[in-house]
């Protein structure tokens, strides 16, 4: 049995879990893959491939170009960049795993705070043997507004109350009842952006969330607010973020998530002004990974056995 592993960007994967125990070839991949052909180059011959979230994506194309795949696994247990009716045509087996839901609502609060204090700029400025230079924003007192009250935008909501914050959450769905459950209450759209001095934003990527956060809700949005992104890019308008940054419209904005991963070295959200950026962190910690890595071995395993885990197709 040969098993690929797939975007091993930080060539750790092989520590993380018990891969001998499968008595397989096993090669794992550590850059980002460049286009169809790469993938089916990389992947070619394997029986197995361990997918790492959405880094890689897994449509009917690329699945009918991998004739002798018979399992894919993904970590967590939802992934929209596979096709999966294209792997039941085909009979692929799709598994997953569980995923924490703790790391993404930390790095949310991480690029809060850095945008909201500044404390990538005056880093940099303490190293070049400068001192104070920025005014820093305040949390408590203020108002944080979650788009997407799930179980992620509900861990940030306990975070903000806290810190002594006023919490509002929208979602298409959300009802006064379901915010209360979470100590929150639920809002207008309108009066969430228009009020909020730091959105954050906890949504689930469809064909009907794409570009929830518009120009639109970006004029509303007070020129002293912050915005932050750790759930997927398109939710975003990119475009019409970078101009509100340029302008002034915002205060700043804090975002893990991008239209294209890994994010093109000349993209104009690289020099946007008043910005915190990560190459997509929210998941990537050692509790994470001590959970997806084992499990996706554990899945294998299982399915070698005749008795698949955590299917998804």
């Amino acid at each position: 049995m040969r098993i690929v592993v797939l975007d091993d960007y930080q060539g750790v994967a092989a520590g993380y879990a018990d891969w001998a125990r499968l008595g397989a070839e096993v090669e794992f991949v550590h850059r980002p893959l460049e286009d169809d052909a790469d993938l089916a180059r990389v992947a070619a011959g394997a029986d197995v491939v361990v997918a790492m979230r959405e880094r890689t994506a897994f449509t009917a194309a690329r699945v009918a170009a991998l004739p002798d795949l018979r399992l894919l696994v993904t970590t967590g247990m939802a992934n929209a960049s596979i096709d999966l009716d294209a792997a039941r045509e085909r009979g692929i087996v799709v598994c997953g795993t569980e995923s924490p839901a703790t790391s993404t609502p930390e790095l949310a609060w991480g690029l809060i705070l850095a945008v909201l204090r500044h404390i990538p700029a005056e880093d940099a400025r303490m190293r070049a043997g400068g001192w104070q230079s920025t005014v820093g924003g305040d949390l408590a007192g203020r108002r944080l507004g979650i788009v997407g009250l799930g179980r992620l935008g509900t861990a940030v909501a306990r975070v903000g109350l806290a810190f002594g914050m006023d919490v509002v959450a929208w979602s298409q769905r959300l009802d006064s009842a379901r915010a209360a459950e979470a100590g929150v209450r639920a809002v207008a759209k309108e009066e969430l952006f228009s009020t909020a001095d730091v959105v954050t934003v906890h949504y689930k990527l469809s064909d009907r969330s794409r570009g929830i956060v518009g120009a639109g809700e970006l004029a509303s949005m007070r020129p002293t607010s912050i915005l932050v992104n750790t759930s997927r890019g398109p939710l975003v308008d990119t475009d019409a973020l970078v101009a509100a940054l340029h302008s002034g419209r915002i205060a700043g904005a804090g975002i893990d998530v991008y239209d294209a991963e890994p994010l093109p070295s000349d993209h104009p959200l690289r020099s946007a002004p008043r910005t915190v950026l990560t190459p997509h962190l929210g998941y990537v910690t050692d509790g994470t990974y001590r959970v997806f890595y084992p499990q996706a071995v554990e899945a294998i395993a299982a399915w070698a056995a005749g008795e698949p885990l955590r299917r998804l197709a």
